[in-house]
């Protein structure tokens, strides 16, 4: 039977005006983004929660659509519990994915048709697999728009969605794609002609690449669709098809190892571009390294051997407005010298050193104090940070940490280990607690039940 699950927390859209029958309303127009991501995956393992920039891909997915004007309604449906955890910490819905729509000979378009009917977008969801779907009322067959997103495409940007909607929206297509232009020759070799043959050109004849128009390579990334022509065709391509130009730079669909490897490098610079502002990190806790975080990794050593590091007043007065806002903060150590444990009692936090394996430790801090580690930002280095890095919400990197710790940071701080990295740190999810807390006031304000006529009576 299918199973739908809500977020926890969502978010609450505009209002929408109902489009009259045989016109859409472009401007008020909104979407619904469905995300089919299984859990088995024949190139790569696990490929639907893989960190890109040390986000899962799927959680990458629900955040683009849900950065969307034009999208009010975010859902992935899968088969796999890890996949559903990322998302609905994101914020999507959950749909269940049954097990024969869940096969690696199962197509995209019957997960995504399961979906729309599950969630009710095709009237009453039906009863059993295989029972036809219900028809959609003349309003919605002129309005309900369909974004098919693929999660292993980590680097859609909200504005191609939104434009490729208000394309759909507007009446101008009735499918609109993700692609890139390219001017490259194709060819294949052709064992039965014993020669390799051009695909799209006449190999005695090249012209330059300026006499050429392009044409389009398909990402993958996303499909813009009406629902009505979606759902009669059962087919992700149908009547006027459209391209949404998307960065070339930022076309990548990860399929194997290799993938993950080229997007994590990229995601250092389209993750700290301008349209990607500083986050705010809002988290239940904070567990960070010492050396290389607290210090600069270097130890200065006199000639009795007596070993000493230099720390920053900075992150001091940092951890000090952590603790003064509640939240519980951890020094997680590999190092056995006494003054990780010393700087900590100064601090006022907890710390466990001497740990050879970050992610045990971790795990079982939170669990003994009932914080998800989705909900605790961890701050780290090294290699050694790496297991710890993978297991928390918020992986973050000081400005030198070494490359792989880089690729698996989900956030990359300004300053480096030992000058402030962890007053940084602190200031963000400080931040969030701030923005967080003035959000609830004001929603506080207008709610009906806060509401006072000029009498002072309550309404």
């Amino acid at each position: 039977m299918a199973h739908v699950e809500l977020a926890e927390d969502p978010v609450a859209a505009p209002p929408v005006r109902r489009a009259v029958a045989g016109r859409t309303d472009a401007p008020t127009a909104r979407a619904t983004a469905i995300i089919p991501a299984r859990g088995g995956s024949q190139g790569l393992r696990g490929k639907n929660v893989a960190h890109v920039g040390g986000v899962p891909l799927v959680e990458r997915a629900v955040r683009a659509a849900l950065a969307a004007a034009r999208i009010g309604r975010v859902v992935v449906t899968t088969d796999d519990e890890a996949i559903a955890g990322a998302a609905r910490a994101a914020g999507a819905e959950i749909v269940v994915r049954p097990a024969e729509l869940a096969t690696s000979t199962a197509t995209s378009e019957s997960a995504v048709l399961h979906a729309l009917e599950t969630i009710g977008e095709l009237g009453t969801p039906s009863s059993g697999a295989g029972a036809p779907l219900d028809e959609l009322s003349e309003i919605d067959a002129s309005s309900a728009i369909t974004v098919f997103i693929q999660a292993t495409s980590p680097f859609i940007d909200p504005a191609d969605l939104d434009t490729a909607i208000a394309t759909v929206a507007g009446g101008e297509r009735d499918v609109v794609f993700s692609a890139t232009p390219t001017h490259v020759f194709l060819w294949r070799d052709d064992v039965g002609e014993g020669s390799a043959v051009g695909v799209n050109h006449d190999a005695a004849h090249r012209p330059r690449r300026q006499d050429r128009e392009p044409e389009y390579a398909e990402t993958g990334a996303f499909y813009v669709m009406r629902t009505a022509g979606f759902v009669e065709a059962r087919h992700r391509f149908f009547g006027r098809v459209g391209v949404q130009r998307v960065r070339t730079g930022y076309a990548i669909e990860i399929d194997d190892a290799d993938d993950l490897a080229h997007a994590n490098a990229l995601a250092r610079e389209i993750d700290a571009a301008p349209r990607h502002p500083s986050p705010l990190i809002d988290v239940d806790a904070v567990v960070t390294d010492f050396d290389g975080v607290h210090t600069d990794d270097t130890v200065m050593v006199d000639q009795l051997g007596r070993e000493s590091v230099r720390v920053s007043r900075s992150d001091g007065h940092g951890v000090a407005r952590l603790r003064a806002a509640g939240i519980p903060m951890l020094i997680l150590s590999a190092e056995e010298n006494p003054v990780v444990g010393r700087r900590a009692e100064k601090l006022g936090v907890e710390c466990a050193q001497g740990v050879a394996e970050k992610g045990a430790v971790l795990r079982g801090w939170a669990a003994a104090r009932g914080i998800r580690l989705d909900r605790i930002a961890y701050l780290g280095n090294d290699h050694g940070d790496l297991p710890a890095l993978a297991e928390v919400g918020w992986p973050t990197a000081v400005a030198d940490a070494v490359p792989a710790v880089l690729d698996a940071a989900r956030h990359v701080l300004e300053r480096p280990g030992g000058h402030g990295a962890v007053r940084e740190l602190a200031d963000l999810v400080l931040a969030a607690r701030a923005a967080a807390a003035t959000a609830t006031a004001e929603a506080d304000l207008i709610s009906p039940e806060t509401a006072r006529d000029p009498t002072g009576a309550r309404t």
